[in-house]
Order: structure tokens, then sequence, then C-alpha cells
């Protein structure tokens, strides 16, 4: 099924079909459903004397501890293209966004003039965190949302990071004995965590042993009479896409059948407006853009490409499935998961539009949508449901509350920033030689290749792919704070990888391989300005040429001494970041990775790697060579 590309108003089909009533689907799916989450009741009034009322709806997903403002590409959203004089190649036009402080302003300032307002999210809102969060278990994260006003989210894959039993102590509050900063992990630093304000939704998350979900299946809000249900779910893939204890005990059902079984039991309680959130997503297609020279060239989409502006969710989007099955009666998706932006029309079963969205990642977007609720019917007039994504930019006032709650904990990881990691002989840098191999690059790809958190299902990584633009800065020998010379920091090795990205490992084909070592200088790394991958131990290749043209050696690509044929049907397992698999810097070749797994942040990879090879020595650079 494919997308339909909004309008300019984004408007949608009218509902024609009601949901047949399915209570023996209900059994089927076995949930729990004694115990729905509580109700809310925002102030606020509809339209004087009309049938109809104004709700509106902000929405974000994937926000993954950010609490500071991201930095490098995770902290830029893509708004434009221009031809960049220097290369005569197509750039990005970018804008600095997200940060829990600028996005709590940009959330009141949307509400003011919506006195019906709820804002809602889709999974991951915690999980694989920058250190800020993640060093006290993501309470500030959690008291965070508290505080810019979450009423309702689903769970994702990463809020089973650490288990479920704790993802129900992040709901229902409590403090973890986890030492007192052992591990680099200190739960209540700050007082008593009183857990989240808003719903966890777990609707398609069992206890095997029981059969009862792990969190509320739903939650039903009260805006001025008007009642409006949320179901929350994460994909039914994430045992695949979590670590084994994570999941131990747990059932994930499917997401279609789990949320269709639900609408019967939420109209016995007169709700007939339905939203479904869901931690699943879609992944736009490629956008052309025509540049002044009058040539098409493929780029990076901007945040409002797919739907709004001509784009498309690819036909192998996972949220399509789901969109296309889930029951008429509900009238809205809000998606997450892939980290992209987009705002479709998808018809539903009986043929109607139905919008789907998804805000991208890190609270660099949030999605506003206004609709009216019928009072007559009790039901969302399709008709009117209207969205669109937002930046949120940092030339706004920061939050002085959420100001109040970083400086908070920034003063309290202190301690955890100055851990000692282990230690070096001597300075290893980013400088590369002209063969395009560095020091501190050999180190991070060996780092990576050995991180346990990408292993699934027996297979383990045999090389690593690391960009060098994330390699932000040098590990020096001497001391930057109170530690000995040669002593790594936690805080010296965030700064050398402070994108926060995640590990993803997945299976290449040869071909691919020698398509991503070809597109080091070619393409958006043409000759003027190439980036060479840094690789792990045991991957070894030679490149010949100038600086005007550059290939790979044919044969010359070895794995631990193997050669890897330019073959389509051999496949190797690799390890890289998300921004490298997402295709950044130019890297296409990473998109058709297949089986792809998602493990932990770069940094605690290094973190983890680092203190089993002290004291460091940078071996001779050998990797890479120039004929």
């Amino acid at each position: 099924m494919t997308p339909r590309r909004i309008s300019r108003r984004r408007t949608i089909g009218v509902l024609a079909v009601t949901a047949a009533t399915a209570t023996s689907m209900v059994a089927a799916a076995g949930m729990s459903l004694a115990q729905p989450a509580a109700t809310a009741n925002p102030a606020g009034h509809g339209k004087a004397h009309s049938p109809t009322m104004d709700i509106q709806l902000l929405s974000f997903n994937d926000f993954h501890g950010n609490l500071e403002a991201p930095s490098g590409s995770s902290g830029r959203i893509t708004t434009g293209h221009e031809l960049d004089p220097a290369t005569s190649l197509p750039k990005d036009v970018t804008v600095d966004a997200g940060g829990v402080e600028y996005l709590a302003t940009h959330l009141r300032d949307a509400r003011k003039g919506h006195p019906n307002s709820l804002t809602v999210a889709a999974g991951d809102i915690v999980g694989a965190s920058p250190l800020l969060s993640a060093a006290f278990h993501d309470e500030p994260s959690i008291e965070a949302m508290n505080k810019l006003g979450l009423d309702v989210t689903s769970v994702g894959n990463h809020e089973f990071d650490e288990g479920y039993q704790e993802l129900q102590r992040l709901q229902n509050g409590g403090c973890v004995d986890d030492g007192d900063g052992e591990n680099n992990q200190n739960s209540c630093a700050a007082g008593q965590f009183e857990g989240a304000n808003f719903d966890i939704l777990a609707a398609n998350v069992k206890v095997k042993a029981t059969g009862k979900t792990i969190l509320a299946p739903y939650a039903i809000k009260n805006v001025r009479g008007a009642k409006i249900g949320f179901i929350g779910m994460t994909l039914k893939d994430t045992p695949n896409i979590v670590t084994k204890s994570g999941v131990e005990g747990l059932e994930f059902t499917d997401e279609v059948e789990t949320a269709n079984a639900l609408v019967p039991v939420l109209e016995e309680q007169g709700v007939k407006a339905i939203v479904v959130l869901v931690h699943q997503g879609g992944v736009p297609d490629v956008e052309k853009w025509t540049g002044p020279d009058g040539k098409t060239y493929d780029v990076n989409s901007t945040y409002d490409y797919t739907c709004g502006k001509g784009g498309n969710l690819t036909s192998d989007s996972p949220i399509l499935p789901i969109a296309a099955g889930l029951s008429p009666q509900i009238d809205m998706v809000i998606s997450g998961h892939t980290h992209q932006p987009y705002v479709c029309n998808i018809p539903d079963p009986a043929g109607n539009d139905r919008l789907v969205t998804s805000a991208s990642s890190f609270g660099r977007l949030y999605t506003e949508t206004t609709l009216e609720y019928d009072r007559r019917t009790s039901d969302i007039v399709r008709s009117s449901v209207d969205g669109s994504n937002m930046v949120v930019t940092r030339d706004v006032p920061r939050a002085a509350d959420l100001t109040r709650l970083i400086n908070t904990y920034k003063e309290l990881v202190a301690p955890i920033a100055g851990k000692e990691l282990g230690s070096i002989t001597t300075d290893v840098t980013r400088t590369a030689n002209d063969a395009g191999e560095s020091q501190l690059g050999d180190l991070i790809a060996d780092a990576q290749v050995n991180d346990p958190s990408v292993v699934t299902n027996g297979k383990t990584p045999v090389v690593a792919f690391m960009n060098p633009g994330g390699i932000r800065a040098d590990l020096t020998y001497a001391p930057t704070g109170q530690e000995a010379p040669g002593v790594v920091t936690y805080a010296e090795a965030f700064t050398v990888q402070p994108f926060n990205n995640y590990l993803v490992s997945m299976d290449l084909t040869g071909a691919d391989i020698y398509d991503l070592l070809e597109q080091q200088w070619t393409g958006k790394n043409s000759a003027s300005s190439p980036k060479v991958l840094q690789v792990s131990k045991g991957f070894t290749y030679s490149w010949t040429g100038d600086s005007s043209s550059r290939t790979v050696v044919p044969g010359s690509v070895m794995i631990n001494g193997e050669v890897v044929a330019d073959d389509a049907n051999q496949t190797y397992r690799i390890v890289t970041n998300n921004f490298l698999s997402d295709g950044g810097d130019g890297f296409s070749a990473f998109i058709n990775g297949a089986d792809k797994y998602f493990g932990g942040l770069d940094i605690d990879g290094f973190a983890a790697y680092l203190p089993g090879v002290s004291p460091y020595t940078p071996a001779p650079l050998d990797r890479i060579t120039k004929q």
C-alpha cells in the first residue's frame, strides 16, 4: 500500500465504516484489560454552541534521553539544499534543533490558544541515552517529561534495555539498589524518584506466565467530555533487537491484532475516537533535488518532504502493513522507531485516508495535529485532521525549570564523568596518514567490532566501519584535569565521541562492501572531500589513484587474510554507527544492510573496550594502504 501525499492542509477522508464487534479477538489476544490507565481532564472549552470541539495533539518519538541539546548531526535538521561552490555538489541546509529545554518551550508555545491539548509520544523516550540521563537510569528524562507535560506514550524497544521490571519502576517510581554509582549508574541521586506522571502503554507486551500486559494497554483521556482512547504498542519484533535478558519471560503480540482487539473494548466504554501510538515506522524514499544548475541530485530528505512535498514512504516500510490493517475505527496513527520525519495519509481497510506521523528523533521535531471532535457521534471528524512537523529550533528561550533539572544532574554526574577508564602511553590522534588511516580511528573501530551489544542470533561482526567526521578530538597523554599523565577519563572519551550514536550490526554483501569503499571518494565524497572510513583490525585493502580519481585495487579487500570478492551472493556481518547505517556522509551502500540490529551507544562500547587494552600504544597504520 502506497501512502498518499498530503495536501497543503493535510486533510483526509471521511470515516465511512465502523469496526465490527470483536469480543472473540480480545480473548484470542489474551490481554489483561482490567486496569486501563487513569483518565485526565485538561481544562478548556470547545466552540460555543457548536456540536464540535477543537482538539490539539502534540506528539514526538524516540527522545532517547537527550536532555541537553544534541551535538553534531544528531542535533541538526535538514531544511533545504544548496550547491556548494567549492565542490559544485549539493549540500544540506540545516538548522540546529533539539534539547529538552527548547522542546518544552516550543510545546508550551504551541499550546497557547489551544485549551484542549494533549501531548503524546510513540516510544523510546528513554534508553540508548546520553550520559546525563543514562547515568541515573533515565530518571532525569522521566522527570523532564513530567515537567514538559507529556500525557501518554507507548513503550518502545529501548525501554526494555534494563528489563521490564525497570520499565515498571519508571512508571510507578521507587529507587534501584545499584551500589551508589557502581557501573556508572546511580538511582535516586537527586532524591526520591516519584515515577512518570504520564501513562506508559504496552498493549502488546505480556508476561508469558500470567498472560497479563506489563503495563496498561490503553488510556482514555477525557477532554471536557470528549473521550479519546490511546492504544500504545512497541514493534512485535522487539525481542530480536534488544538483549535477551531485557525481554526474558515476555511475549510480544502482533500490532494489528492487538490494536483491533482493543477497539470493541474501548467502544464498550463509550470511546469511539481512537489513536494508536506504535513504536514502528517507515522510511522516506530518496529526495530528488533540482539545483540551480538544472541538474537533479539525490539528497538527504528535508524534514517536511514526506509526504508533504512530493516524497513517499518506501514500499517496504514496516508501518505500511500495520496502518493498512488497523481497524477503520482507529482515527490516527503516531509512529516512531525509524527516527524519520513524515506526515502521510495511508488508507485504512475501508479505503479512507488516515493520518500517520513521525517526528524524527532526539526532540528535534514535534508534530502538531489539530482535529475536530463531534459531540453527537463521540468521534473524530476525519476530514478535519490536519498535521505538520515542526522544528524545535534553539532561537527560543530555554525553559527555566528544565534548565534547573539539567544543572542538578550535571553536578551529580561529575564523579562519573571523571571516572578513569584506562590509559595510553602516548597521544592517540585522529590525524590520518596518506592512505587515510588514523590511530584513533583504529582504536574506535576495534572497540566497535568487539562490542557484545551488537551480537545477535549468534552473529558476531567481523569488521567495523567508522566515519572520520565522528571523531571529534584526540586522546592526549598530557592530563586535562586532575588525572595522572596518560589516564583516560570517561569525560575525555565522551569528548572524542560526543554524538551518542548507536552501534548497528547488519549483513552486507561483498558487492556492498566494495560499493561503500568506492563511495569514500565519489558522489558527495568526490576528490575534493574524500571521507576514508576507519576500519577494525583484520580488515585490509589498498587503493590507487590521485586527488582527481581513486579506486579500490581489485582483490585487495581482505578480512582476516581471506579475500572479499565483489560478489552479491556472499554476506559478511559488519558494525557501524546509526549515522552511517542511515546512509550518512554519502555512504548509501549501508542502506542495503540486511537484518539490522541496534546495540548500545558507541561511547559505551569504547568505554568498555579501553580497560582491556590499557596501557594502549597505537599500532602501525597498515590496514589501509595506498599504491
